[in-house]
């Protein structure tokens, strides 16, 4: 990671206080309580509100935060968005905006409070009939902003919502074309909407580059992009007219030569990981919009990449890529450049990963929606603190540890644990104190480990906080 200007401040206090705007509120009261919420949710991750809180007049002021109608996800997380403004203000090159969207499902005996999420088969009933239920949850859609190295500086934008009912919306698919629907009345407005709030918000929009997969191939969201002076590399689902509407994208690259080859790691069902040889090929079309949106959009320039795996093997599916974007590609080297940044998209899935699996965000028991979203807004943060540790380790090694870590944290990891065994890291940087956390975790750290990882660095917090606090009452009494 390629910083100008000055370097991140060392923390020496807790780092929460970072990621919060007290201001944000419309009482200073929440403001302090928000702050304090989320620096004992981060201490004890993965655990209830009661064990965070440790007594009943704190445990019961946040279920009054969460429960207040003054307090919204905008406002926890308009601090983080702000700290994410600035570490994206101190950084060079092209910086990736990941979205996707996941679930949150709970058991609730009102449902109704919380609100649905989807309906699923749940197999047959004594006579023969398909059964079906609506799964109780809300869902949430995000704007991870990272570097090119995988480094995640923060979260841009963030929506949540839920759905209220299902009966009847296949019958509808089979009477309406959705694409002649507007986009404005479409649950997929979300991508429109977040693509807006990261640009207001990170301010320069031509560095920006916006990775989705298979369901942000919306035509919609690429004019918009070009309306707001940014780019994208999204991996198509649709075949798209092209040219002058007498064929398609697909025939189209069906014609075109190969550009190269390429290679990549693949890791398997067993977790295995193979090499796998990609063959290349790219062309700028003109992309022409869906038939019945013709008269609202322009055609578009876009440049497609076919990446797709040579000699794959039998039982196993082939590795095929079809992605397209609006930047220049005039060379083999950048083709695989923007290949290289669609598996970038990975890191949102992992901080989902660490939202549920580190945070535990599904066993919340709060009882509505709108206390459910206010809640997995705190951990929002908390789980990118986990990610961005993690991977400062891997971007930049050298890195002095007072960027992650207080002097506390520090002095109490050197007691615990040796500076050998650390898979050769060296003294006095992040990479060696983010090895001694994940020891905590039970990291091994064998010279053929692998870096630490998202599960052994939450592990290894969790421990470090209690121990701080034996530290403090052997020092204090």
């Amino acid at each position: 990671m390629q910083t100008k200007g000055e370097k991140l401040p060392s923390l020496e206090e807790h780092w929460s206080h970072c990621e919060i705007d007290e201001s944000a509120f419309s009482d200073a009261r929440l403001g302090r309580r928000c702050g304090d919420l989320l620096c004992r949710l981060s201490d004890r991750m993965g655990g209830t509100i009661p064990l965070a809180c440790q007594d009943w007049a704190s445990t019961k002021a946040a279920y009054r935060f969460f429960s207040n109608p003054k307090v919204e996800e905008g406002d926890i997380l308009a601090g983080h968005f702000d700290a994410t403004r600035q570490r994206f203000a101190v950084t060079d090159g092209p910086i990736l905006v990941l979205q996707d969207t996941t679930e949150f499902t709970y058991q609730r005996r009102n449902s109704h409070a919380v609100g649905f999420t989807k309906s699923v088969n749940s197999g047959r009933d004594k006579a023969g009939r398909l059964r079906h239920h609506t799964v109780c949850g809300i869902l949430m859609h995000s704007s991870l902003v990272v570097t090119e190295d995988g480094l995640p500086l923060g979260l841009a934008a963030v929506k949540f919502w839920n759905r209220d009912k299902f009966k009847g919306t296949g019958q509808l698919k089979r009477k309406i074309n959705p694409t002649r629907v507007p986009i404005e009345a479409k649950e997929s407005v979300r991508w429109l909407d977040n693509l807006r709030q990261s640009m207001t918000l990170l301010g320069q929009p031509d560095r920006c580059v916006h990775v989705g997969d298979r369901e942000s191939d919306i035509y919609e969201l690429y004019c918009l992009a070009k309306d707001l002076g940014t780019h994208f590399v999204v991996r198509t689902v649709v075949d798209r007219l092209a040219g002058n509407g007498d064929h398609t994208v697909k025939s189209e690259m069906r014609e075109e030569p190969s550009a190269g080859t390429h290679s990549i790691e693949v890791r398997g069902d067993n977790d295995t990981v193979e090499q796998v040889t990609l063959d290349i090929q790219y062309k700028r079309i003109l992309v022409r919009p869906p038939i019945g949106k013709q008269k609202r959009y322009p055609a578009l320039d876009l440049t497609v990449i076919h990446a797709s795996e040579v000699g794959a093997p039998p039982g196993r599916k082939p590795v095929l890529w079809k992605l397209v974007t609006d930047l220049e590609v005039s060379s083999l080297e950048e083709a695989i450049e923007k290949i290289r940044w669609y598996p970038m998209r990975w890191k949102i899935e992992v901080f989902h990963k660490v939202l549920k699996s580190g945070c535990r965000a599904e066993d919340a028991r709060l009882r509505t929606a709108d206390r459910l979203a206010n809640l997995v807004a705190l951990f929002c943060i908390v789980s990118w603190r986990v990610l961005w540790m993690t991977m400062m380790a891997r971007a930049a090694p050298d890195a002095s540890p007072a960027i992650a870590f207080t002097t506390s944290e520090i002095n109490i990891l050197d007691r615990l644990v040796g500076d050998s065994g650390n898979r050769r890291a060296k003294r006095g940087t992040i990479q060696l104190y983010l090895t001694k956390l994940a020891r905590l975790g039970g990291y091994l750290a064998r010279s053929s480990d692998p870096p630490p990882g998202n599960t052994v660095v939450w592990r290894g917090l969790r421990r470090l906080a209690d121990i701080q606090i034996g530290v403090g009452l052997e020092t204090y009494g």
